[in-house]
């Protein structure tokens, strides 16, 4: 049987880095992966600017008690005056500091009466200013090539004026679900028949991390249903993913169906619970990944190992988001011949420990566990694990982004 880290490598080295770029509005661009290297063009802030609304002072010129005229009101977008001696400028949050001030007085802390300002509480030199470039500097590396684009990296490059970006196509990634047993949401259904979740899942799974689900297809339990399938899919598709069908059954049809294509299929049987048979296979130089038929099988193996891929065909410099740990809250002990891994609940305790409580219901068919779980707590293989252990968790919120 493959170990799961050995599955896990071997999937995110299994497709090839992007190489078609395009260039991106920088307001479509969340969900991206930049496709080269950004620099600042500025240094941020620009100047050196009010943090408060308040007053600009010279604090040389700051004694108990005395009254500073106001010598000009300064909204932001408005460049000041230079400040004179004995004197102050009411200004803004985001207003230029003038020449010649060095502290800025809150408003709080003091009264205008009269266009003259008596300060009541003694000002830190140097107070409530943001310097030029405090935040960055012109030159310096915003981000890295490989970046993935969420809104706070869309902040900052907007802050230093990209309207545009190069960016990776996006992956498009084909999805096959198989069997005769399954049919559609919305359609008639018999006592035989299942609805078909593991789609509608795994489109929504591929979306949510960036790439286009561009075909959600269902193929019979035939040479020429899947046939059709598979050459729609390779010929659309960066990355194809199917569900059940790759087993030894007389109607598991998939390995031919990909050996008609010149491909060659690997089965591999992965040290995991659940999601224990997985397939690897290229065909028109395209990876082709068969996954468990049971949805929460499949949730799981998409969840700990195609994530990798996915990131890495798209050219993250980040394939392996970070791995969590928590402390298991149980009162059963664990301990199979495969490494589990357990839908759990996390919840922070007081000193931040994360709070790894599993699902009651541990069985591959219990589909409802994935969506109360937060994410999966990692049980090694043949070691007891009781109530207490510190594991390793996977959290859905960061390897399924």
């Amino acid at each position: 049987m493959l170990d799961f880290d050995s599955a896990q490598s071997r999937l995110a080295a299994a497709g090839g880095h992007p190489s078609i770029t395009e260039n991106c509005p920088l307001v479509q661009a969340r969900g991206r992966v930049l496709a080269q290297t950004l620099f600042a063009t500025l240094d941020l802030p620009p100047a050196d600017n009010s943090a408060m609304d308040g007053y600009a002072i010279r604090h040389a010129d700051y004694e108990p008690g005395r009254s500073l005229p106001v010598q000009q009101r300064c909204y932001a977008g408005v460049k000041p005056q230079a400040l004179q001696p004995g004197n102050t400028i009411r200004l803004f949050t985001g207003s230029l500091l003038p020449e010649h001030a060095d502290t800025i007085v809150m408003q709080e802390d003091a009264e205008e009466v009269d266009n003259a300002l008596t300060i009541h509480r003694p000002p830190a030199k140097g107070a409530h200013i943001r310097y030029r470039g405090e935040d960055i500097r012109a030159g310096d590396q915003v981000f890295a090539k490989g970046t993935l684009l969420g809104a706070s990296q869309i902040a900052m490059l907007a802050s230093q004026g990209y309207a545009e970006l190069s960016v990776y196509a996006q992956l498009k990634v084909g999805i096959l679900t198989t069997g005769d047993e399954l049919v559609n949401p919305g359609q008639p259904r018999g006592d035989e028949h299942i609805y078909n979740s593991n789609g509608a899942m795994l489109a929504a799974l591929v979306e949510n991390m960036g790439a286009r689900a561009v075909h959600v297809l269902h193929a019979l339990d035939t040479e020429a249903s899947l046939h059709e399938a598979f050459e729609t899919l390779l010929q659309d598709c960066d990355l194809v993913l199917t569900v059940g069908g790759v087993s030894v059954g007389e109607k598991d049809l998939v390995k031919p169906a990909i050996e008609q294509f010149g491909g060659t299929l690997d089965l591999w049987r992965v040290s995991m619970k659940p999601g224990k048979p997985v397939a690897l296979a290229h065909a028109a130089n395209k990876p082709i990944v068969c996954l468990p038929g049971n949805p929460v099988s499949a949730f799981a193996v998409f969840t700990t190992l195609v994530s990798t891929l996915i990131r890495s065909m798209q050219g993250r410099a980040q394939v392996m988001p970070i791995l969590q740990y928590g402390r298991l809250c149980t009162q059963k002990t664990f301990n199979d011949s495969r490494e589990e891994f357990l839908r759990v609940s996390a919840r922070p305790d007081a000193s931040g420990v994360m709070q790894l409580t599993p699902h009651t219901q541990q069985g591959s068919g219990i589909i409802s566990s994935l969506s109360w779980a937060s994410g999966l707590a990692r049980i090694p293989a043949n070691t007891p694990v009781q109530d207490g252990a510190i594991v390793p968790y996977y959290d859905f919120q960061h390897w399924l982004a």
